[in-house]
């Protein structure tokens, strides 16, 4: 089974996607999505859905993981997180798979037992539980975990 994790952003969105074979976990790939500020909401928007669109045919997931969005100082930058993190999901959706959404916290627990782990961590863990990943960004990193917390999630379900 093949588990596509997301850490959405409005300008780097991480997606990482693991294999998982009875109880053992392989790393397949990981990718970060760019998009600039200077660019309209509607063309940040149209590159992850395109882009997450082209990941999922090349690797073909059967199942879907988001994290979710915490509320933040500024309204305004939340509204534009959530709305990425819409296009996200319509675009898993649209696919065919079905998503999954996780706190950060429980992601973080569930890659270090710790639900306030920093980024450091995360990526060191990763670099553990997956030790062929080659995640180039600390968001593809919690992509990974992401995906590695759905899984758990499953099998304590």
């Amino acid at each position: 089974m093949k588990i596509i994790g997301i850490d959405p952003g409005l300008t780097k969105t991480g997606v990482g996607i693991i294999e998982v074979k009875n109880n053992s976990l392989s790393f397949i790939a990981s990718y970060t999505i760019h998009t600039s500020a200077s660019n309209s909401l509607v063309s940040r928007l149209t590159k992850f859905h395109e882009s997450l669109t082209e990941i999922i045919k090349n690797y073909q997931p059967d199942e879907a993981a988001i994290e979710e969005t915490f509320v933040n100082n500024n309204p305004v930058s939340s509204l534009k997180l959530g709305h990425a993190r819409g296009a996200l999901i319509l675009s898993l959706g649209l696919c065919g798979l079905k998503v999954s959404e996780y706190s950060t916290t429980a992601v973080k627990k569930a890659i270090t037992g710790v639900g306030r782990a920093d980024k450091n961590q995360i990526q060191a863990m990763i670099k553990i539980l997956l030790p062929k990943s080659n995640a180039k960004t600390e968001d593809e990193a919690d992509a990974l975990a992401v995906a590695i917390c759905h899984n758990n999630n499953k099998l304590f379900a």
